[in-house]
């Protein structure tokens, strides 16, 4: 096993991979922006380093830096996390370069599922069943004309992309044009890369996942599966384990796909590999994650398996501990991604210093969280403050125990999501696990309900068709 790892990401995951590298009894190095400087990630570290100022580009995203910390640090290996350079293929390498250990998947794993185009293609290849679309490098007028095969709705996607980055729903052929040019210059934007694909849009479809695990030795298994169709513009807002919507032979055919797909490019490490599952119970290759999904904690509380942990033993040359037979999900978990956003202002991004705390507790209740009393909440980041995850025997008693922790939960001094996650508590629709990708929009014009702000300093009413609609259009040494 290691001794030192540097965790080269910020907030919440970084506070989670910190602890579960004191479990293993690995020392920890913090990086941190001049933004974090104060921030509950780099006093929980045994050794932080600066990296640069408050802009990504100039820090979290600086691998050449995170590098030179490593070697200055006496570090064997760098875990990523999620997001800044986890599926990052240049990074990976120059970490091998480096001799340094990248705790996640080879470098040419990330490079052949992070181009879309290239994963439709090899997903085609090994069996796995794949959204009607297009397959190869087209240019506009060979994208115009390969519309009409691939049939209307479809989506333009980024080849290069991730998140809705790049992404345009059409409906109809005079359609078509305008949002090409706006998905290619956002995937330009977005990914250095401006190239996109189509994607035949399917109908009523459930985005549902599988984690995976496997090891240096070629043995893969899966953990089950999640539900994550409660979105706002392709982006998770809610996630579940299981999925209301998968029986166990269901959950044994999607798996073994997932399995394929990961020996099909090599894959070590954990990974996620996303479908869609349509109201016939036919489910299609969406992507591959190549990486730790913000989502994990709740495949741990239906598991018991430590993710984070298993990717550090894999990562150190350990085969996997468990035998798919081994895996057996007993319960049901929520996750409820506790933003810096406004739910009554579209969703806009917030900021501000947090000036009271209270965070949930009790049976069956996990706060995720990267934040404290005092901190000052930035727009210079992802807004994910924390995640909130309730597990209970049945679904019934996890959706208590959420809207119970989310009665508790109280951050005072900048607007968050927790108002939207307290109505959705007590939605019908929810309740009986009804809901698809496209339920809040399609939803939104209807509904005229109202609920309370969740700040204890602020008591008002909104009608809940405004707010949907606005949602979807929307410790130790320090060296410097």
């Amino acid at each position: 096993m290691f001794e030192k790892v540097v965790i080269a990401n910020r907030g919440e995951i970084a506070v989670r991979i910190l602890r579960a590298c004191r479990e293993l009894g690995i020392r920890t190095v913090a990086v941190y922006s001049e933004a974090d400087r104060r921030a509950l990630h780099v006093r929980y570290a045994d050794e932080a380093y600066a990296i640069g100022p408050a802009a990504a580009r100039d820090s979290y995203l600086r691998g050449d830096r995170i590098i030179d910390v490593a070697r200055d640090s006496g570090a064997e290996a760098i875990h990523p996390g999620y997001g800044f350079l986890a599926e990052n293929a240049g990074f990976a390498t120059a970490c091998a370069e480096a001799g340094i250990t990248f705790v996640g998947p080879p470098a040419s794993a990330i490079a052949a599922m992070g181009d879309k185009v290239e994963a439709r293609r090899r997903m085609k290849a090994a069996g796995v069943p794949v959204v009607p679309g297009t397959d190869t490098e087209l240019r506009d007028g060979e994208i115009l004309a390969a519309a009409g095969r691939v049939g209307f709705p479809l989506f333009i996607k980024a080849a290069a992309g991730g998140g809705g980055r790049g992404m345009r729903l059409v409906g109809q052929d005079d359609e078509l044009q305008r949002a090409l040019e706006q998905a290619r210059r956002e995937a330009m934007k977005a990914f250095g890369d401006d190239r996109v694909y189509l994607e035949k849009a399917v109908q009523g479809a459930r985005h549902v996942e599988i984690q995976i695990l496997a090891d240096g030795e070629g043995r893969v298994i899966h953990l089950g599966e999640r539900e994550c169709s409660i979105q706002r513009r392709h982006q998770k807002l809610l996630e579940e384990a299981p999925s209301p919507a998968v029986d166990a032979a269901l959950r044994q055919r999607m798996g073994a796909i997932a399995v394929r797909a990961a020996e099909a490019v090599d894959y070590a490490n954990a990974g996620t590999v996303e479908f869609l599952l349509d109201q016939n119970h036919d489910f299609y290759f969406l992507e591959m994650n190549t990486r730790l999904q913000v989502e994990h904690g709740i495949t741990e509380a239906v598991t018991g398996l430590d993710i984070v942990k298993e990717q550090l033993r894999i990562a150190a040359g350990e085969p996997l501990r468990h035998r798919q037979a081994d895996i057996r999900p007993l319960g049901h978990a929520i996750e409820c991604r506790i933003t810096a956003e406004d739910p009554f202002n579209d969703f806009l991004p917030a900021s501000g210093r947090i000036v009271r705390l209270f965070q949930p507790g009790g049976p069956g209740v996990r706060v995720d969280a990267g934040i404290q009393e005092g901190l000052e909440i930035s727009t210079f980041y992802d807004s994910l403050l924390a995640k909130l995850i309730t597990w209970g025997e049945t679904r019934d008693e996890a959706i208590r125990r959420m809207a119970e922790a989310l009665r508790e939960y109280r951050i005072v001094g900048v607007s968050t999501s927790i108002p939207f996650h307290r109505w959705l508590m007590g939605d019908a629709a929810f309740l009986r696990g009804d809901y698809d990708t496209s339920t809040l929009q399609a939803r939104a014009p209807a509904q005229n309900g109202g609920f309370a702000l969740a700040e204890p300093d602020r008591e008002a009413n909104r009608p809940l068709a405004a707010l949907v609609a606005g949602m979807l259009n929307h410790g130790g040494r320090r060296r410097t």
